[in-house]
């Protein structure tokens, strides 16, 4: 069993391994006690002993096993249900319950394009759903499909730096290669590609294409789907391969028809991306703002008339009261994380800080935004600890434009706080900056209570329809998945959808990739 298996099986039911786990800051420990009052709830099911229906057999599964070898095929019931969702919070839940609502019948691992390919085909033939499995972090139900005993596409073996090229500043990723593998692949060439999501430490390059992901560093670096210059799909009806030259005009680009398309439309087995050189030097401080409105009037400052720095994160009162980790600041007002990576470092610092200034921020050093970086992954750690100590904890996301952005704030928080029971938290900050624009990402901390899962659902349906209706957008950077699928249908309007479904059809003819993810069937 490879490295990567063994820390699944070690982190089943959790966000990471136990070794990872990062314990509840006193902060937030008296909160949950003095707050809302919260039972540790009962511990999780073993991953041996969750229950499964049948496996895999007969024709299909040896047409399978032909094609990527015996040894690549697993009808073993940890294995599927390792394979059977992602990482939101109603997915830990299943996980801890041993209730999944959805487990593969078997989990594949082709070595590489051709054997997708070879893989695909039979699925076709069989009419056997196929979902394309990278580092499993889904929040949205991107691993769940509409279908029965489905095929789960481990792609853990694509996991190659195909090539670099320094003159042009591209190298080829195969889809399987986890981000931190990526990165260090890509710094033995003195590159980076400097997307560093919340997800990073288990997302893979391919799931990064899949669902346009954006990450902390976008500011600076671009989301992640304008890094790619090109990439090889693999779909039951053929090869697609894009991306001969830096820009072109031939025609729509198909790159665009595949990112974001989360294994409805065909399988990515590598991109080309766009890398930058490693930074020489780095820089972060924080900044104080008065109120939530004036961080963002400093940022839109910044996204707009630059200069625009690698890092730019706002915090609003209470995120900044509380801290993302737990960590917060007792001083009142917002956190304004600001981050410089790059050969000019100082100079740049100076010119963000003379302008922030002027837009009346307080300078606090750099201890902030240090200790930002440090902890820049403990979230989902510490979601993991308040699920242990009886505490319901979710995120969801969205972004406008700039002028669209208070009301939806704020259109949001009502329609949390009107679906959530009493006492519940909602914390939020901005952390994707454009001219433009900017993204909103809400935490909601509250009690489990009863029926937590259908609670959430409820909340989050209430959360959704305010998104629409404030003018944002489902999803900034999770992707659609199902638990996006129905708003997502509104906000691309009756004929999007039919576009998107007519080619489904062309490229899926049979309707085997990710039945029920993106668009309804």
């Amino acid at each position: 069993m490879d490295a990567m298996r063994e820390e699944r099986r070690a982190g089943w039911a959790r966000w990471g391994t136990p070794e990872h786990a990062k314990p509840l800051p006193e902060a937030v420990a008296g909160l949950l006690k003095q707050v809302f009052e919260v039972t540790p709830p009962a511990a999780p099911v073993a991953l041996d002993a969750v229950a499964a229906p049948a496996a895999l057999a007969g024709e299909a599964l040896a047409a399978l096993a032909a094609v990527v070898g015996a040894e690549h095929v697993s009808t073993e019931t940890a294995e599927r249900a390792l394979h059977a969702s992602g990482k939101s919070t109603p997915d830990l839940f299943h996980q801890r319950t041993g209730e999944l609502p959805v487990l593969p019948a078997a989990v594949v691992a082709p070595a590489d394009h051709d054997q997708v390919l070879a893989v695909l085909a039979v699925c076709a033939e069989h009419r056997l759903a196929v979902v394309p499995f990278g580092g499993g972090t889904s929040v949205v139900g991107g691993l769940a499909p509409q279908a029965d005993g489905h095929l789960a596409l481990d792609l853990r073996r694509l996991d190659r730096l195909v090539a670099v090229d320094p003159v042009s500043r591209t190298a080829v990723l195969q889809a399987g290669l986890p981000a931190p593998r990526a990165d260090e692949l890509l710094a033995a060439h003195g590159f980076t590609l400097g997307h560093v999501p919340q997800s990073y430490e288990y997302a893979t390059i391919g799931g990064f294409a899949a669902t346009r992901s954006s990450g902390q560093a976008s500011a600076g670096y671009g989301r992640f789907d304008d890094m790619v210059v090109g990439m090889t799909v693999a779909t039951p009806r053929g090869t697609i391969s894009t991306g001969r030259a830096p820009a072109s005009s031939a025609g729509p680009d198909l790159r665009r028809l595949f990112l974001g398309s989360e294994g409805a439309f065909g399988v990515i087995t590598d991109v080309t991306v766009r890398v930058r050189p490693l930074a020489p030097q780095r820089h972060y401080e924080g900044w104080r703002f008065a109120s939530f409105a004036d961080g963002v009037a400093a940022a839109r400052r910044l996204a707009q008339d630059g200069p625009r720095p690698t890092v730019l994160r706002l915090s609003d009162e209470v995120e900044t009261m509380l801290g993302a980790t737990g960590r917060g600041r007792g001083d009142g007002g917002c956190l304004l994380v600001v981050g410089h990576e790059g050969a000019s470092v100082d100079r740049v610092a100076a010119e963000t800080a003379d302008a922030l200034r002027e837009c009346g921020g307080e300078p606090l050093g750099t201890e902030p935004g240090e200790q930002w970086a440090v902890h820049r992954f403990d979230a989902p750690y510490l979601r993991d600890a308040l699920l242990d100590a009886g505490a319901f904890a979710e995120t969801l996301e969205t972004a406008s434009f700039w002028s669209a952005l208070p009301g939806l704030y704020e259109a949001v928080r009502e329609a949390l706080f009107a679906a959530l029971p009493v006492p519940s938290m909602v914390l939020c900050h901005v952390s994707h900056v454009y001219e433009t624009g900017a993204s909103l990402y809400f935490t909601v901390v509250t009690a489990y209570a009863d029926e937590p899962v259908a609670r959430w659902q409820r909340a989050k349906a209430a959360a959704n329809d305010a998104i629409i209706a404030a003018g944002g957008t489902i999803s900034h950077h999770h992707g659609v998945g199902t638990e996006h699928r129905d708003w997502f249908a509104q906000e691309v309007g009756p004929l999007g959808v039919d576009v998107l479904r007519a080619v489904k059809r062309e490229l899926d003819p049979a309707g085997v990739l990710n039945p029920g993810i993106l668009v309804a069937p």
